[in-house]
């Protein structure tokens, strides 16, 4: 992959994006709590990257990017590492110690990333077989997913999510202006890194942006769908969840379909969206309060898969996109619940319940991020 440094620097405005989403999905009590993590989550995994990273990445050669080729490569490659970064964020939210969030960005941006984007993209193994992944369905928004899921799962619910009687509880989102403005920031700065994955004489920007412009509308759409024959009523973040799931499902055969597979697969990656928050919540028991494990991790392994289904390039096979979106899921999902209860065995991720109950905001970092408001919860 080559890329214009443009786009790719456009790519970084998704973290406001991110931040902006996830902080306005939680409590009051929360949000600086999780403006602090989108926040970190852009200087730590971006250190470890730096550090180890890359060299990892590119065959173990380059550590502290000693070596690295200037050609806009480096820039673009660790943005997505970044978006991955990132997905962590909505799902261990509300819950995790911040000495345990660095301890995690650290460990995605210089070993879990790096790894499995060496076996897709580097001539590594999968990548000799044929796998197919453009612009990082798996490589970068599954494999953030499946390891979020890891994190979830270490961690454990909320306190009061789930009720007596088992039943989960509904913890509202505080600014819900907030949710639509950071996904459309989302959408925009993917939109210009997935066509920063183009090589730098390729005509086919135009083609890639409005495919994943029509598959994200595609998820909004059907998400909202899902939503209103469900429950009677579209509901704006399922909505949002959807559009991001759309994009995400692209982004693995963005230059590989014509724009009505793309609304298929936008489509589809929207109902798995909202199907998944609802088997994540009421079967699986994973308290994920961004919906970040469905949007990215589901719908990104479900983008891999289309491009056997979908794709005009006569060397997609449908088994070996089967093969490579199922072993990243294993790989990230696998090796970060094996680290991080080992890690969560010796030092606690997670904040105290007198913490947890009082809000992250104040006792984690000394400030809230609505100090007139009384009582804030």
């Amino acid at each position: 992959m080559t890329s214009s440094l443009v786009p790719t620097v456009l790519g970084l405005f998704i973290q406001p994006g991110f931040a902006l989403l996830t902080c306005g999905l939680v409590r009051k009590k929360n949000a600086a709590h999780l403006v602090m993590l989108a926040f970190s989550a852009y200087v730590f995994a971006l250190l470890a990257y730096y550090a180890v990273g890359y060299a990892v990445q590119s065959g173990f050669h380059g550590f502290f990017l000693r070596d690295a080729s200037w050609n806009g490569r480096v820039t673009f490659e660790a943005a997505l590492m970044l978006v991955a970064a990132y997905v962590l964020v909505g799902a261990v939210c509300e819950r995790i110690s911040f000495r345990g969030f660095l301890i995690c960005e650290l460990f995605i941006g210089g070993v879990l990333y790096p790894a499995f984007a060496n076996a897709a993209w580097h001539n590594g193994w999968l990548a000799r077989h044929g796998f197919i992944d453009f612009a990082g369905s798996t490589t970068v928004h599954s494999l953030g997913g499946f390891c979020a899921m890891a994190l979830a799962l270490v961690l454990g619910p909320r306190l009061g999510k789930y009720g007596r009687d088992g039943q989960p509880q509904p913890f509202l989102a505080h600014n819900i202006v907030f949710v639509a403005i950071g996904s459309f920031i989302v959408l925009c700065g993917w939109i210009g890194l997935v066509v920063a994955a183009l090589p730098a004489d390729s005509l086919a920007g135009e083609l890639l942006a409005m495919n994943v412009s029509i598959a994200a509308v595609g998820g909004g759409a059907a998400a909202m769908a899902f939503w209103a024959v469900s429950y009677g009523k579209p509901d704006v973040s399922m909505a949002c969840n959807g559009l991001l799931a759309g994009a995400v499902a692209i982004s693995a055969s963005g230059p590989f379909v014509g724009p009505t597979a793309a609304l298929v697969i936008g489509a589809i990656a929207g109902v798995i969206a909202c199907g998944g928050v609802l088997l994540n919540e009421r079967t699986l028991r994973i308290d994920d309060p961004c919906g970040s494990i469905a949007v990215h991790g589901y719908a990104g392994w479900w983008g891999a898969v289309a491009v056997g289904v979908f794709s005009n390039r006569q060397n997609a096979s449908l088994l070996m996109q089967l093969a490579g979106a199922t072993s990243c899921a294993v790989y990230a999902f696998g090796l970060t619940y094996a680290v991080f209860a080992i890690v969560n065995a010796r030092w606690r991720l997670r904040v105290d319940a007198e913490v947890e109950a009082e809000g992250l905001d104040l006792t984690q970092f000394g400030m809230l991020a609505y100090p007139d408001d009384e009582g804030v919860s």
